[in-house]
């Protein structure tokens, strides 16, 4: 259990992730700690643990799960059985576990759900994938469950190439709104099929929580750390020809994209973000190539799906 108290006694711990320092008091192994001794005091983002009772009452208040607040700077929402998390002015996360609720599920929704609330509050574009470095420039690639988006990155990771972010690849506008990847943190989740497929051994990596056959890999001599220019994202899809196809979409077929394979975007109605996510996608979707990457119903594809990437960063495909 998460303790509050003991928590509000125990020094935070500053770490980086999606170009943010965010000194927490929770642990979270999972992230990177910064570099060069950075002062939690002036850290982008600060996480605490806190009690759940006050948290929950001005939740139910609202008459909802997920709810803004305080003249829409405190955003709250309560995941059943495990915790009620705040963010206050996109800075502060606190988070609240329920009684007996498994820690480790309450870091899975805090890194995952909670982190990609307060992406949106900053302003950053989080999508639903993987991203990984070739050419110097990020490619990024969404799909539905199961599409193999991080069976791809793990592929392209495996040829010598350098992850960016597994499951939420956050997009930033750059030097003259040039959309950027902020890294993530070094790890992948990989299901035992892909661990099998890439000839990797799934014993020597932990389960993630309740996902028996879900591994958490680290990657952290091939993890790029730095922003990266964002060149393409691409859709995967099942087909069912037989060969491989990767190709760049019409206009309003990219934007579907952007939009669609934004993570969590049940959230962006309850944050009051639906015009900003809009314009945000639309904009992204403009600057760089948005495309599809087919692949045959049956079999396993990964290396042949990477092999498509880089021959189209290379210009080998029509574009």
């Amino acid at each position: 259990m998460i303790d509050a108290a003991l928590a509000e006694r125990t020094a935070a711990t500053v770490h980086r992730a999606f170009g943010l320092d965010i000194a927490s008091r929770i642990p979270l192994p999972e992230l990177p700690l910064t570099g060069g001794g950075a002062a939690a005091g002036a850290a982008d983002i600060t996480i605490d643990a806190g009690e759940p009772g006050p948290l929950r009452e001005e939740l139910e208040a609202t008459g909802s799960n997920f709810s803004l607040t305080r003249g829409r700077g405190r955003f709250l929402f309560l995941i059943p059985e495990t915790a009620v998390y705040c963010i206050d002015e996109g800075r502060r996360i606190t988070v609240a576990p329920l009684p007996g609720a498994d820690p480790e599920k309450v870091r899975v929704y805090l890194l995952g759900t909670c982190l990609g609330a307060l992406l949106l509050l900053r302003g950053l574009l989080p999508l639903h994938g993987s991203a990984v470095v070739i050419g110097g420039r990020a490619y990024a690639f969404v799909g539905d469950s199961g599409a193999g988006k991080s069976t791809l990155a793990a592929a392209l990771v495996g040829m010598g190439h350098r992850l960016v972010s597994d499951d939420v690849v956050a997009v930033a506008a750059g030097e003259g709104g040039r959309p950027v990847v902020m890294p993530a943190y070094p790890q992948q989740k990989l299901w035992q099929e892909s661990l099998d497929g890439l000839g990797l051994q799934g014993a020597q990596y932990r389960p993630i929580y309740r996902e028996t056959e879900k591994f958490a890999v680290p990657v952290a001599d091939r993890f790029g750390a730095e922003p990266v220019p964002l060149a393409g994202v691409f859709e995967l899809a099942r087909s069912d020809r037989d060969a491989i196809a990767i190709g760049e979409l019409p206009a309003l077929e990219r934007l579907r994209v952007m939009l669609q394979h934004t993570y969590r975007q049940a959230l962006i109605p309850r944050l009051g973000l639906v015009d900003w996510h809009f314009h945000a996608a639309s904009d992204i979707a403009s600057r760089i190539a948005v495309g599809r990457l087919s692949r045959p119903s049956a079999g396993f594809t990964a290396r042949g799906l990477a092999q498509a990437v880089i021959r189209f960063d290379q210009g080998g495909e029509q574009r």
